[in-house]
């Protein structure tokens, strides 16, 4: 690893982190729009925001109110969607993991941890649409307009000249 690799790492886990944090009441729970999550199609440009985003994750579940697990698994979730968004072939396809993923892994315990009534058992189809809703937001209305401007700006539509 290079000490630009880590520079970058960095700067993705500080800017995930500090917005989580910082829009605390809308970046925890089942109903959330986690703006950090706009920086979630980085790794379909960036090799770095693969774990930038998963250490940055994980500090920010630290200071949320779910405990080990959402920390433990929470930014487990986040590598994977970052590792797919990664692989994706076109950039209007690089939020579909962190939307898919999020929704997907997070319904099997945020209802629970966040002391959601139990209808008709775990409200898992609720809390996934919940997800995914503002996975959406944060990663096609904001995440996707960033990926197109970086891609213009400093990459000119080329994925692979960094």
């Amino acid at each position: 690893m290079t000490p630009r690799f880590l520079a970058q790492v960095g700067i993705v886990a500080a800017l995930y982190a500090g917005l989580t944090i910082v829009f605390h009441p809308i970046s925890y729970g089942p109903l959330q729009v986690r703006i950090s999550e706009a920086l979630t199609v980085l790794p379909f440009i960036f090799p770095a925001a693969i774990p930038g985003l998963t250490l940055g994750c994980a500090i920010a579940n630290i200071f949320g109110p779910f405990g080990l697990i959402d920390v433990v698994v929470g930014s487990t979730l986040t590598l994977m969607a970052a590792l797919l968004t990664a692989r994706m072939p076109r950039p209007w396809l690089a939020p579909v993991p962190p939307i898919l993923v999020n929704a997907a892994g997070l319904s099997f315990y945020l209802p629970t941890m966040a002391g959601l009534p139990l209808v008709g058992g775990i409200p898992y189809l609720s809390t996934f649409l919940a997800v995914a809703i503002g996975q959406t937001v944060a990663c096609y209305l904001l995440g996707y307009p960033l990926l197109l401007v970086l891609l213009r700006r400093r990459f000119r539509g080329d994925r692979n000249t960094h």
